[in-house]
Parts: structure tokens; sequence; C-alpha cells
């Protein structure tokens, strides 16, 4: 392999050839999961006894995959009264709700299955269990000072669990509980035990990397795996589907393609609609069906890009008078408009992140008389930690809160968000350091003119899945700027040439039009990802520009 390969790998913590083998076999045994076992053989008694068995997802993709595999996958084996139930956005809030066990409950549900949620939900819990159903809790979100009193709980981050991956997704996790169901259903002779899970792995690789949770060594093999089986045709409907509305082509499918690409289409119904949507869309067995569904998700989608697009410019508007009235920002913005969409303010709290640099919590107005809040931090600062801290200091201030180091959820009633600004940009200005509030761009440093070709971007690309804690290459550069034109509405297309001489196409999205093009400029530095532009049956190397900066 290159140097610069090797080189490149080193950086994301790789040490040894082995780690590059994403094979199913190198997986993690599911005894490794606390309560696994308990909960797969609670699962098979109720296929074997024909009860109804619900499952209770979460209104985004890591939900929605993990929804439609469990669904599917129970089915497959053999439960008939498999039904699910999810809750709305904007009347039930997040998670197994008292709500939400009393829509189970007129399903005729006897066993209550949560995914990708539940580890906080101790009032749904509790509900259930006045109403005699046992409830097991499969999710990876960080646990709190208690657990829920749950029939079993199978989730990485709850105290005195062994298994070695802490990143794994929801939809990670039910799949892992999955293969306790069949090991199970192999130990009492239960047809169940031919179910081939690895039929599965294309859900589980869209939800892992919609979650944009840390690509680590069990993720990066069910991505890969997910992957292979999209690539070579073997995916169900609603994913071939998903494909086609976003033209992306199968058999070039990268992990970027399912978190830019089929995510937001599915997030979309949950954000604006009902998730139900994008669940069906996943669990259809019929292409026609699939595609219909599909592209009512493209259409959502487009309609939430509206409106996100809206609410980023007034949020931009906002912090820009910030900036014109003080020196420096905040450690921290908090961010509240009347007319915000409550699906819409995480990721509006994310390009606001993004743009400014700092964390971000945007507030919406909820249905509950609550407002409801997305948080999405930067290195630095643990997100959900910052609002166990507020909410240590006082009590009263926060209804509810949930999540990661880098996403979080909150409801409060809006007569505190003042008092929770001031607790919130006090904490973070006590955890964040001058060094954390500046923007970094990290590269892989410069590369010569050799390595603008096809094989060695093949060769790059063959060494992912890129994500979350395993970054897709990135390199930096000063071009010879030969051309440069506007394509589309905001996109700068770039011919440059090299130190060595080497003439290279690139493309930056999404430029700013008052600046670009820009005649004047001769010579630009550009931190750029490597990637192959396939057109009209030929293809060649093309460089993704992340940043472009004008040197004269």
């Amino acid at each position: 392999m290159p140097l610069i390969l090797r080189q490149i790998l080193a950086r994301r913590g790789v040490s040894d050839a082995t780690q590059l083998d994403l094979r199913v076999q190198h997986l993690p045994h599911f005894q490794q999961l606390r309560d696994c076992e308990k909960a797969a053989a609670r699962i098979l008694d109720a296929i074997i006894a024909d009860q109804v068995i619900c499952i209770c997802g979460d209104f985004d993709a890591d939900g929605a995959t993990s929804t439609a595999l469990m669904v599917s996958v129970l089915r497959a084996m053999g439960a008939t009264k498999v039904n699910y139930c999810v809750p709305n956005r904007f009347t039930d809030g997040y998670g197994l709700s008292p709500n939400l066990v009393r829509a189970a409950q007129q399903q005729g549900a006897e066993l209550l299955i949560t995914v990708d949620s539940g580890i906080s939900c101790h009032a749904g819990v509790a509900a259930a269990n006045a109403a005699g159903l046992d409830v097991i809790v499969t999710d990876h979100h960080l646990a709190g000072a208690e657990l829920p009193p749950a029939f079993a709980i199978v989730n990485p981050n709850q105290p005195a669990c062994n298994f070695p991956s802490k990143s794994i997704a929801g939809v990670g996790v039910a799949f892992y509980l999955l293969l306790a169901v069949r090991a199970a259903a192999r130990q009492r002779q239960h047809a169940a035990a031919q179910v081939n899970l690895a039929d599965w792995l294309d859900l589980v690789a869209l939800g892992t990397v919609a979650d944009v949770v840390k690509l680590d060594g069990v993720n990066r093999i069910l991505v890969q795996q997910g992957l292979q089986r999209i690539r070579s045709g073997h995916c169900r409907p609603g994913i071939q589907a998903l494909l086609a509305v976003t033209q992306r082509d199968a058999a070039r499918l990268q992990a970027s393609d399912l978190g830019f690409a089929l995510a937001p289409r599915i997030n979309a119904a949950g954000r604006l609609d009902d998730m139900g949507l994008g669940i069906e869309c996943l669990l259809s067995p019929n292409y026609d069906h699939a595609e219909s569904l599909a592209q009512h998700l493209n259409e959502l989608n487009g309609q939430r890009r509206e409106i996100e697009t809206e609410m980023r410019e007034s949020a931009a508007a906002y912090v820009s008078q910030l900036q014109l009235d003080s020196s420096e920002l905040p450690a921290l913005l908090v961010l509240h408009q009347e007319n915000w969409h409550q699906g819409v303010i995480g990721i509006v709290a994310g390009r606001v992140k993004e743009q400014f640099h700092r964390p971000t919590i945007t507030f919406a107005e909820g249905d509950d008389g609550l407002l409801k809040g997305s948080a999405r931090s930067i290195p630095g600062l643990h997100m959900r930690d910052l609002l166990e801290r507020i909410h240590s200091l006082e009590p009263e201030l926060i209804s509810r809160f949930g999540g990661h180091a880098m996403a979080a959820g909150l409801s409060l009633p809006e007569e505190n968000l003042e008092r929770f600004k001031v607790m919130a940009e006090q904490v973070a200005q006590e955890w964040l350091n001058e060094h954390d509030l500046k923007r970094q761009i990290w590269s892989d440093g410069e590369l010569d003119g050799s390595c603008f070709t096809v094989p060695f971007v093949e060769q790059l690309q063959g060494l992912g899945p890129w994500g979350q804690g395993f970054p897709e290459p990135s390199f930096d550069a000063v071009f010879e700027l030969v051309q440069q034109r506007i394509v589309g509405q905001n996109h700068l297309k770039l011919v440059l040439r090299s130190a060595d001489g080497v003439m290279i196409d690139a493309i930056a999205f999404n430029v700013d039009t008052q600046l670009w093009p820009d005649l004047a400029v001769r010579q630009v530095k550009i931190v750029y990802k490597l990637q192959l532009n396939h057109f009209r049956g030929r293809t060649n190397v093309q460089l993704l520009v992340e940043h472009l900066e004008p040197l004269r």
C-alpha cells in the first residue's frame, strides 16, 4: 500500500492490517450485551405463544430503520402479530410515553419492545408495567442515574454492560438482539433459527450512518457489510426506491450517500408528517408501492429544505446582530423564534453550529405548551453532560432532556428560557477554552499529481467506509486557478493546475456568488476531498472543495 494511504489509516487509529478486515466473523458476540439473552428468550416465548408484539419506535432514521428491522425480522421468524407505533414528534414527544403505551394497548399488545429509545422513559415503562405488559428496552443513548423498571434493558451504554462498542446505533442494538433471538431458536430447535439476518444488513448500514455515530470497528463492519449487499443489488425495495429518487447508482454507493441522500428523506417524514411513511417505505415488499412512498418522502424533504432555509436565515440574522452588539459571540448560542418549525430545529442547530463554530441550542413552540429544544455541540463540550449539570444546579428549569455528547434534546416551560440561556452560557463558558472555540480544518496534508488518478482514488475509497470518527480523507494545497464558472444556482466549477503541472477539475458547492467567480484571483488554497465523477460513460478524478481561500 502506498505510504500516503498507510499514513491516512494510522491517523485514524489503524495500527494493524486485521483492522481492515470487515467480515462479520470479527463482530463481538451478543453475549457481551447485558440482558440480551434474557430479552431474546422472552421474545422467542412471545413468538411461540403467538402473542401480540408491539415495536415502539422513534421519529428519526435510526428509529425508522430499527422499527422496520425488528418488525420485518420477527415476522420472518414466525411472529404473526407484530405491530409498531411511533410517537408523534409534535404531540407525544420522544420515546415510550404513557400515551404510546395506550396506543399499543389499543393494538392488543402483550409485549412492548422499544427501539432507539426507552432508557430515559421511566413514566412510559411504569405505565406499561401497570397495564401488565412486559417491556424490553433496546437503546444506545446514555443512561441516567436510574434505569427504568423494564423486563430487560439491552443498551451498551448502561452500567455493568461489557459490550466493547459504546458507539453502536439503535439499529445495531436491535440487530444484536435479533442475533440472540436466532441463537435461542437454535437451542429450542425452532424454525426462527433458519432466518438469515445478513439479509437485513442494508437497514443496519442505513440507520448507523444516518445517526452519525462513531464508525468504530463494530460499526465499520456493519456499514461495510450493508453497503456490499446494496451494491450487489441485495436490498429491500424501499432502499432501491430511495436510491432511484435520489439518482444514486447502487453499484457505486458510498456511506456518505446513505447519510446525505437517503437518510434526510426518511427523516423528513418524522420532521414534517408521520414517520410511519418512512417505515412503510422500508417495510414494503413491492417496488412500485415503495417507489410511490419514496416519491412522497422526496417531496417532504423538499418542503423541509425550504423551511430550513428560512429558519437558518432567521438564525443567522439574529447571530450577526449579536456579533454587531459585542466583540465576540458567547461560548454557546441559545436561539428561539415563535414561528420556527419544531421538526427542523435540530437541522438548524447543526447548521448554525457549523457556521459560527459554537454549541447551539434551538427552540420551537411545542404542542404541549413547552418549548422543544434541539442541541448540537462542538468538540470539547459534552452536550448531555451540560444539560445534566444545569439540571443538577436548578432541577426545576428543564422538564425533560436526553442525548449524546454531540446532540441532545430537551423541553422546558417558555418562562424558563431566559434563565436557561444564562445557565447554559455560563456552564459552556466554564467548560470551553479559547482553543475549543477556534474553528479548525483538519487535513491529511498535500498530494502530488500522481495521486490524481482513477486507480488511486478507487484504492482510497476501498479503505472505507468513512464517517464520524473515521473521517474521509481531506487534503490541502495551493493551486493555480485556470478556469472558474458558476453552474446550477451557486456551485463553482473550477479547473486547477497543481504545483507539478497536473490539470484537475474541481467543484465547490453553495459558494457566495457575491464573491465568486472572481477573475482577479489567480491562485487559491483549497482543502478538498478526492472523488470520481462519472459522466457519459467516462470516469475522471474531481476535487470536492471543502474550503476555498483566494491568495492572489
